[in-house]
């Protein structure tokens, strides 16, 4: 550029040298005669605004949103759009990702593809136990947690004490309230459902001389009892997800009181879990899932 600059040489010149065009030779020119030699840095041609970036009114209810709920992109576009919002979930997920506010994974996820069976609310309901995380007034409690794989409704209910008849107590609380019929249910290999694997009567043939308490309830009400694989809690995927969601948006920031403050957090998380959107529900909630089916 100092040639041409200082009058040495003329643009047609220099041409004879320069490895690009005349239209690049007099851009670079207009820049060193405005701003020098910073000017012939190169800078980012991306345009500064947008007529279709989303608004910030917008952005802000996204993120405010996000950080209220901890939920994913999809549910986070259902949910604006019950409120009137239109908005792409992956437009969503690329505010909440510039915001630092997605999960960050240390491997990558793999994607597997099975083959689903249609299921009736009330077919096949999972049945599990949480630890309360700490202590209540001293005291260590339970959270038995039983979530219908159809309709992904769920019923918690809080216990001081995990065992087999606090399990029937349970599980004939669940049959009263939910809508349907239950036919089936499945649990994990703990000694409160099962005496399969472990205790006084195990046996090398995975039979037990003496029926479990949870059996013996489960035949008198016409329920057949599925057990997981030892080892294997992604068998009881729905219910161990939603132990997830209980720890991220319930224990992780919620203070008890006492016992009675604790139950009744949990019924209202309880009652708020069934009016969330579901993927597997495609965006409806349980509620409306169960609302929805008919016989």
């Amino acid at each position: 550029m100092l040639p041409i600059a200082e009058g040495r040489m003329s643009i047609t010149e220099v041409m004879a040298v320069f490895p690009w065009g005349k239209r690049t030779l007099e851009r670079w020119l207009a820049a060193y005669r405005e701003k020098g030699a910073h000017g012939l840095e190169p800078h980012s041609t991306r345009p500064k605004t947008s007529p279709k970036e989303t608004p910030i009114r917008i952005k802000e209810a996204v993120i405010a949103l996000r950080k209220k709920k901890k939920v994913c992109a999809l549910k986070l576009h259902w949910k604006l759009e019950k409120q009137g919002i239109l908005l792409h979930e992956r437009t969503i997920g690329k505010i909440i990702k510039a915001e630092g506010l997605v999960r960050k994974y240390r491997t990558k996820k793999i994607t597997y593809k099975y083959l689903k069976v249609a299921l009736k609310p009330g077919e096949l309901v999972e049945i599990d136990v949480k630890h309360v995380p700490g202590t209540v007034a001293g005291r260590a409690y339970f959270q038995y947690t039983a979530i219908d794989c159809s309709s992904r409704w769920r019923y918690l209910r809080i216990f001081e004490e995990e065992s087999t008849q606090n399990t029937m107590f349970f599980l004939e609380d669940v049959i009263r309230r939910f809508p349907h019929p239950i036919t089936g249910v499945k649990t994990d290999n703990h000694a409160t459902f099962t005496n399969r694997y472990n205790g006084t009567y195990k046996r090398a043939d995975l039979s037990s001389a003496h029926q479990h308490g949870l059996d013996r309830f489960c035949a008198a009400h016409g329920i057949v009892h599925y057990l997981i694989d030892p080892g294997k809690p992604a068998q009881n995927g729905k219910v161990e997800r939603s132990h997830r969601s209980d720890q991220e948006t319930l224990y992780d920031s919620a203070v008890f009181r006492s016992p009675q403050d604790l139950r009744k957090k949990v019924a209202a998380w309880n009652i708020e879990y069934n009016n969330l959107e579901h993927c597997g529900l495609k965006g409806k909630t349980p509620n409306e899932a169960l609302a929805e089916f008919k016989n």
